[in-house]
């Protein structure tokens, strides 16, 4: 009982913060679920929650729609990160979380040296864009930092944001948590209460993010995202 109120309060935790920054989720989840679960159950645990995140924000910031952009980001990111993957698997000794961690760090000083910097919002840069975060999510590992890196480089809207960064990763999560699934992942049924329970309770997270989001001028929704960004690379960089 005592660890389905603990992994509640984790998922609503996780679900307010990755929602407000459209990444995060699996960076808070994971260290403390492989505390409870083993790892493979861990995994399938957070990519559901990570799942149903993506839906949330779909849902909760519509308004945020972009065709153009998603399509023009999240395909080519979608497909540049197998290859990432792909090469990963190549060179496994090499640290590159650490590498990873020292660019967002890089990055996020960097906008706040040049707060009005942007990369002009056309389809070619979106391309790019989609290209170079799927390539670094595949190859580091680390999909929703990468991600929310670039789409800040094009210092959109909060709603557009949030609303890109949750679909396209809702297609990547699918794929995932179905690989979890077919490969013979299975939750005890004590997790899977905790999930049953969880799941409507990240929607109370993801609601009140939006909420405080609403509350959020546009003008610190960058330096907001870029302060977690900073967050996680000094994670990557010290725990890697």
């Amino acid at each position: 009982m005592v660890q389905t109120v603990l992994l509640c309060m984790l998922a609503l935790a996780a679900s307010g913060i990755g929602t407000a920054t459209g990444f995060g989720t699996s960076t808070i989840m994971m260290p403390i679920m492989v505390l409870f679960v083993p790892f493979p159950v861990a995994l399938l645990f957070v990519g559901v929650i990570h799942l149903c995140g993506d839906v949330w924000k779909a849902l909760l910031f519509k308004r945020g729609f972009d065709w153009r952009l998603l399509f023009a980001f999240g395909l080519p990111g979608i497909a540049a990160s197998f290859v990432g993957a792909s090469l990963s698997l190549q060179a496994q000794a090499f640290p590159f979380k650490r590498i990873l961690g020292g660019f967002l760090i890089a990055y996020v000083g960097y906008l706040f040296l040049n707060r009005e910097w942007a990369l002009p919002r056309t389809s070619i840069t979106a391309v790019c864009g989609g290209l170079l975060s799927g390539l670094f999510a595949g190859f580091f590992g680390v999909g929703g930092a990468v991600r929310g890196a670039f789409l800040s480089a094009f210092n959109l809207p909060k709603e557009v944001y949030i609303f890109t960064s949750g679909l396209i990763a809702l297609f990547i999560d699918l794929t995932r948590v179905t690989r979890y699934v077919w490969g013979g992942t299975r939750f005890p049924g004590d997790i899977l209460v905790a999930l049953l329970l969880s799941i409507p309770i990240s929607f109370a997270g993801a609601y009140l993010a939006k909420r405080f989001l609403t509350q959020l001028p546009q003008k610190y929704f960058r330096t907001f995202v870029g302060v977690f960004l900073a967050l996680v690379g000094i994670k990557l960089l010290i725990w890697a």
